[in-house]
């Protein structure tokens, strides 16, 4: 990619005069947060993650990984890359990765079983409404994404897709029911220094997000020592920022608000979630009571699902089945007729209230991340089950209307110049650059004939930079980006109409995908060494997935094929057979039962 810009330094003895020359990108409301709240600030930094506790101690981290099931082959651009905006949406490009050092996971709290999923590019466009609504009848979230933070990184509820079925008598994953998991309290050992772990490879948080907060200055400090991230033990000063957007089209904020909801004056404090355990406090019913045990939902429940009885079977407290384990398992104060306050709680049943915050002055609804003074997150985490308004944000493969460009970064990014150094005569240039890149710094005296100074200028992470001769007195320099490193490409940088390709699984593996319009994803798949592989000058015929055929295939090295798939809602779903067949080649190769196929 050649310059984005051209910066000239004219050099006087120690006089540095600077001129920029930016090429200006259409913004469209420049002061709606929902354009400009997106973190991007490392958006051409390569995401990196640490693969065990040893390598996190030390700090070494890695920009390509495998676990032979999720496959990141090439680096990829952290977080948002790109944000547009129309009238009436705003869209985001994210690689769907934090701009922090993500990882390592773990199965159990004692760090002895590996997590089988690392994080992959997850190529995802997605649009929020800039007009959100309130419908009378509210919508239940369920899995997968329910919004993102800001640092492009996807929200999920406080399920963890398993439910308890009264007929059974056991938990089934992605089923109906009305005693549903609850994600911290089951997968909690699972997530990783910043409460992430991953979904086949979609990284995603369920709760308090601290390393994003961090990196947004609300109120979480860092040990540099063991890499943890922990709630500051001083006294809250200011609002928290705005850390996500929900499906619905309202923010979610950090922890700490305005303490009187439409007073901007009335100091700031942590806002206190209106959820408690049904343990006989504030009149709830005791389920750990023999001759009560979970026979009734709650009636934020009731609502929320509409039913007409909220008489429903679950399993009795136990230590196999303990109170807390269930999303059912707690009572929204309101209907325990307990009035709101800053002593007892702020929040309604769906996370949120009406309230004033810096970035809407004249007020709007909002949720709040929910965490007790240590920073241990507290149910419902993020936003209760139910959306407050209409969820009406969604995945797009692409935009069709047409829009302002309101920010560019990862390999599309603006370099911008710091301001120069001068010591002993020599002038330091430094300027914004994208990981991977290879800037090129010529200098003149005349703007007629141009001098090229380096050619082998590189990014270290987001920024690059270039020393003169002492002994050049009078010179203006340019800078212009010469190559970029090989990197995962579709969907970060590709403009506002390119797509995506999603997660890499491994065939032979043991993947899970979920099915569902927009779902896309790649399988690497290795053939068998008998009998021998077809050189790469063979076609492929088809690849199939069940009976879904590959929406594109390439055989870019001998032995491996690589086939891009799109699963609608109506999939089978369970093992599926994958079957790779050339033209001219040996028979068909079937790899039975390769991937599970989820709802």
């Amino acid at each position: 990619m050649k310059a984005l810009i051209h910066t000239h330094w004219k050099l006087n003895f120690t006089a540095v005069l600077a001129w920029m020359f930016l090429a200006l990108l259409p913004v469209a409301r420049a002061d709606d947060p929902r354009t400009n709240s997106w973190f991007t600030t490392y958006s051409g930094k390569y995401a990196r993650i640490y693969t065990s506790d040893v390598n996190k101690t030390n700090g070494t981290a890695v920009t390509t990984w495998s676990t032979g099931t999720t496959i990141q082959a090439n680096p990829v651009y952290c977080g948002v890359q790109e944000v547009y905006s129309s009238s009436n949406w705003v869209y985001i490009r994210s690689s769907g990765l934090g701009s922090h050092v993500m990882g390592p996971w773990y199965l159990n709290a004692q760090h002895t079983q590996a997590f089988p999923n690392y994080p992959t590019n997850e190529h995802m466009l997605y649009k929020i409404s800039r007009y959100p609504t309130n419908p009378p009848t509210k919508t239940a979230n369920n899995g997968g994404p329910i919004g993102y933070f800001v640092d492009g990184v996807a929200m999920f509820n406080s399920w963890d897709a398993y439910t308890y079925n009264s007929t059974s008598g056991t938990e089934a994953q992605n089923t109906t029911g009305y005693w549903n998991r609850d994600a911290y309290v089951n997968e909690g050992a699972s997530f990783d220094q910043n409460n992430a772990h991953q979904a086949g490879g979609q990284h995603h948080y369920h709760v308090n997000p601290p390393a994003l907060r961090y990196l947004l200055g609300d109120h979480v400090d860092f040990n540099v020592t063991n890499k943890a991230y922990t709630e500051s033990t001083s006294t809250p000063t200011k609002h928290s920022p705005i850390l996500g957007w929900v499906a619905d089209g309202y923010p979610i904020y950090g922890p700490y608000g305005y303490s009187i909801s439409n007073d901007a004056s009335s100091g700031v404090r942590r806002m206190i979630s209106g959820y408690v355990l049904r343990n006989g406090q504030y009149g709830s019913q005791n389920l750990a009571n023999a001759s009560v045990n979970r026979a009734n939902l709650p009636q934020w429940a009731v609502r929320l699902y509409g039913v007409a009885s909220n008489s429903a079977a679950g399993p009795a407290v136990s230590t196999t089945y303990p109170l807390g384990r269930y999303m059912e398992d707690y009572d929204w104060l309101g209907d325990l007729h307990v009035a709101a306050g800053p002593n007892t709680y702020d929040l309604d049943e769906y996370n949120g209230r009406w309230c004033v915050t810096p970035e809407f002055p004249g007020g709007t609804y909002a949720y709040f991340v929910c965490i007790s003074s240590t920073g241990t997150p507290l149910f419902p985490y993020n936003i209760g089950r139910g959306y407050y308004g209409s969820p009406t944000a969604a995945s797009t493969a692409s935009i069709s209307e047409s829009v302002a460009t309101n920010f560019l970064g990862g390999p599309n990014a603006v370099p911008s110049l710091n301001t120069p150094t001068v010591k002993n005569g020599a002038v330091t240039l430094t300027w914004s650059a994208t990981e991977g890149g290879t800037y090129m710094v010529q200098s003149t005296t005349n703007f007629t004939a141009w001098t090229t100074n380096s050619t082998t200028s590189t990014a270290v992470l987001t920024s690059a930079g270039y020393t003169n001769n002492p002994t050049d007195s009078f010179r203006f320099y340019r800078v212009a980006r010469t190559a970029l490193a090989t990197y995962d490409s579709p969907g970060t940088g590709g403009g506002a109409s390119s797509g995506g390709t999603g997660p890499t699984y491994a065939v032979p593996g043991s993947s899970v995908v979920s099915k569902g319009n927009g779902t896309n994803f790649t399988l690497s798949i290795t053939l068998p060494g008998t009998p021998p592989s077809p050189p790469t000058t063979d076609a492929i015929t088809s690849v199939t997935l069940g009976s879904t055929v590959a929406t594109s295939t390439s055989y870019p090295v001998q032995g491996t094929v690589l086939a891009n798939f799109s699963l609608a809602s109506t999939n089978a779903t369970g093992l599926t057979n994958v079957v790779v067949t050339f033209s001219p080649g040996p028979p068909p190769y079937t790899f039975t039962g390769a991937i599970t196929i989820n709802p």
